[in-house]
């Protein structure tokens, strides 16, 4: 993410490389993102392209009616089930599949928002 601090009004880029894993997401995949101001309000809740590998590139205007304080950015695959009660990736159908998801936890990343 850059720039890690800005004021409402501003630019910030969300950005992943490729995985090194061969996910293949898929040619229409999507990444949701998410940005959560520090009194707990969602005020970016979208999604963008992604590549079939999950690389990603996203850039918003910090909404002018955020709060100012720390905040959160938030980037998953969209509309992926990967975490069912097996931590199994629900992707990878059919009898040859054996991946296996290691880890729920999201990555979050600090905004700081300042005047």
């Amino acid at each position: 993410m850059n720039p890690p601090s800005a004021t409402p009004g501003g630019m910030v880029t969300v950005q992943a490389s490729d995985a090194g894993c061969d996910p293949r997401y898929g040619e229409n995949a999507r990444i949701q993102v998410t940005v959560t101001d520090a009194a707990g309000t969602k005020v970016i809740n979208t999604t963008a392209p992604m590549n079939d590998a999950g690389g990603f590139t996203y850039t918003f205007e910090v909404p002018s009616q955020v709060a100012i304080g720390d905040a959160t950015v938030e980037a998953t695959p969209y509309g992926i089930d990967w975490c069912d009660d097996t931590g199994r990736n629900n992707r990878a159908a059919g009898p040859d599949a054996t991946i296996v998801r290691v880890s729920c936890a999201a990555r979050i990343e600090p905004l700081s928002i300042t005047r």
